[in-house]
């Protein structure tokens, strides 16, 4: 190997280490706004669905886990950028994404819902005329709520954070939210300042703007890593962990069917 090409990967070695991070870590990013899937205890550690379920696949892979925060409109970015290996934050597997990432398996799968307060009078989304709804910026429930509600005449308008959705919502600047079943279920519906709010119009999968389920997004031409990744997805199913982990948020399989 020539002396140049040496310093070169002498020098990435030691910018790895001077950082903190092993060459063996697997940097996994999270965006820590989305309960119960992504957020922060109280002495600011990452928890939630998908931090475990990021654990036991780093546990197969005899890796470990780095989480890196990352704002969700930013996610794919500062992947590209290599600031982490893999996002494990509720991404879903869409057409559009996959043109610039690539994606494992999936590893859950629910539905999104519209919420609104209970005392309107909900017919159909044409009755949601003239409200303001709150959608996560760069998400798939903003996609769905810009090419379905907005044409009905609903103001869908956008945030970097679900959790400042529903600040807005509590404030009376918004009547409402379009976001993942489970997640608003665990994150408002299910808390004080929820109460006068519910899911209205049924589940929503539509894979025009949904895709194929939430899987684990990294970059082009990682066949290797991807390959891992799957088996470990497979793995935590086959001996329990999965289902151990699931129990933990929610009392049904996330996992969802084909």
């Amino acid at each position: 190997m020539e002396a140049s090409m040496k310093r070169i990967l002498m020098g990435m070695v030691c910018a790895v280490f001077a950082a903190g991070v092993s060459a063996q870590d697997l940097r996994v990013a999270i965006d820590p706004t989305y309960e119960p899937f992504t957020y922060k205890t109280p002495d600011g550690q990452p928890a939630g669905f998908d931090v475990d379920i990021a654990n036991a696949l780093c546990d197969q892979l005899q890796r470990k886990c780095v989480f890196v925060e990352q704002v969700w409109d930013s996610m794919i970015a500062g992947l590209q950028s290599r600031k982490y290996d893999v996002i494990i934050s509720s991404m879903s597997i869409t057409d559009e994404r996959k043109r610039v990432v690539d994606f494992t398996d999936r590893y859950y799968k629910t539905p999104s819902t519209v919420v609104v307060r209970k005392d309107h009078p909900y017919v159909g989304h044409e009755s949601l005329k003239g409200l303001r709804l709150g959608v996560l910026k760069g998400s798939t429930q903003e996609r769905y709520a810009m090419g379905v509600l907005q044409p009905e005449g609903a103001t869908v308008i956008s945030y970097p954070a679900q959790d400042q959705v529903y600040l807005d919502i509590r404030s009376g600047r918004l009547d409402g939210t379009v976001a993942d079943k489970v997640e608003v279920g665990g994150g408002f519906l299910s808390k004080p300042e929820g109460a006068d709010y519910h899911a209205v119009g049924g589940d929503i999968y539509d894979p025009k703007y949904y895709g194929e389920g939430l899987g684990i997004a990294l970059r082009k031409n990682r066949e290797d890593l991807k390959q891992a990744l799957n088996e470990a997805i497979q793995a935590i199913r086959a001996n329990g962990t999965y289902e151990e982990i699931s129990r933990k948020y929610f009392d049904f399989d996330p996992y969802g069917t084909d």
